[in-house]
């Protein structure tokens, strides 16, 4: 994320004095090593791998997530109490390099069941721009994805394809089943399920956006490598700059060009980052802006209740925009 709001230790740790609601309002679970009913207490950092373990966990465990809803889990810093909870989990979900202060805390928790989403499929680099005749180092404010991530720059947005979340829910699964033998059976069934729903979901992707007046659409956060590769799509990001601000003047004139030579006629914008940024450039542009959502949480503002309400939510906003037949 281009998008660096410190999010104060002080307001965080008052959110955890709260109480573990606060911390779990999708779960309803108690903060790891809180009452957990003798399930499986499992933590997640944030909500792609919260909503894996809920949905094949169900009745069997207790989920805590890390970041809670509104807070932009790029920035997230964690309080040395969650960081003393974390320790009380018997299984912890997260995405290495995409939360520092979620790596640091892991690394201190001394868990045995400790899963890095990011070894169960496999990581990708994606520029900001799917146009390689592009000049981003004209771009001034920096023309690539600038999330501090490991591996030569790999994209983290996996959850955003599908079939690659779909390649994480097996993991997650299989993690569930080792560390809980005596229910192994309902999380196989579980995760066969989901990914079922997934493979549903895919294929209405692949035929939601087969035919399209445009293939390129522009965002104001370049997370949507993994998607716009999988379906054939060219991503144009807005990268390198903040998206409450306006884009540097040869940005915008790199955009106006795409915008015209590729019919593009949205500026996409997400809901935890505001959409300050793409509606400079759709006002310079005349283009028109809508919401394109990465889904790294839900608040009462996403355009959806869970993952897949989301997700089909983009795909309609993507053939609105990029005019589907």
């Amino acid at each position: 994320m281009n998008v660096r709001r410190l999010i104060p230790a002080a307001a965080l740790a008052g959110a955890v004095a709260l109480g573990a609601t606060a911390l779990t309002a999708c779960s309803g679970a108690s903060a790891a090593g809180g009452n957990t009913d003798g399930k499986l207490a499992v933590t997640a950092s944030f909500y792609p791998l919260q909503f894996l373990a809920e949905r094949i966990g169900k009745d069997n465990v207790a989920v805590t997530t890390l970041t809670k809803p509104g807070v932009e889990p790029h920035d997230l810093e964690i309080t040395p109490k969650q960081t003393g909870r974390l320790g009380e989990s018997d299984v912890i979900l997260y995405l290495k390099t995409l939360q520092p202060a979620v790596d640091k805390a892991v690394a201190q928790s001394g868990v045995k069941n400790v899963v890095d989403a990011g070894t169960l499929t496999k990581l990708e680099a994606h520029a900001a721009s799917g146009h390689d005749d592009h000049d981003h180092a004209a771009e001034g404010e920096g023309g690539e994805h600038d999330h501090d991530h490991g591996g030569a720059g790999e994209d983290p947005h996996v959850w955003l394809d599908p079939t690659k979340y779909a390649e994480i829910a097996k993991g997650v699964g299989a993690a569930l089943e080792k560390a809980d033998p005596e229910h192994a059976a309902d999380y196989e069934k579980n995760t066969a399920a989901l990914v079922t729903e997934l493979g549903s979901l895919d294929t209405e992707f692949k035929d939601g956006l087969k035919t399209t007046a445009s293939r390129t659409f522009i965002t104001t956060h370049a997370a949507f490598g993994y998607l716009a590769e999988r379906y054939g799509l060219d991503q144009e990001g807005i990268s390198g700059i903040d998206p409450e601000s306006e884009p540097s003047p040869a940005r915008m004139k790199d955009l106006q060009g795409v915008a015209a030579k590729d019919k593009v006629t949205t500026v996409f914008f997400e809901t935890l980052a505001g959409d300050k940024t793409a509606k400079a450039l759709a006002k310079d542009t005349g283009l028109k802006t809508d919401v394109l959502d990465p889904l790294e949480g839900i608040t009462d503002k996403s355009q959806g209740a869970d993952y897949f309400e989301v997700m089909r939510s983009n795909l309609k906003n993507l053939q609105k925009a990029l005019g589907a037949k």
